[in-house]
């Protein structure tokens, strides 16, 4: 996948994050407790694409 593809999944997984969490902070109980994990370990997933990249490009 190309840097900017990349880029703009990892800030749609933020935002997606974000929802999840204020949605528990309000006091309700998250649609799916293990998406937050799930949503989690992918930005952590793409991160590490992104610095191998940085890393290869020197």
């Amino acid at each position: 996948m190309e840097k900017a593809e990349l880029m703009k999944r990892l800030s749609d997984f933020r935002l997606e994050l974000a929802k999840e969490k204020s949605q528990i902070a309000v006091g309700g109980s998250p649609s799916n407790i293990g998406r937050i994990r799930e949503i989690r370990k992918t930005i952590a997933k793409i991160l590490t694409i992104l610095n191998s990249k940085e890393v290869k490009n020197g």
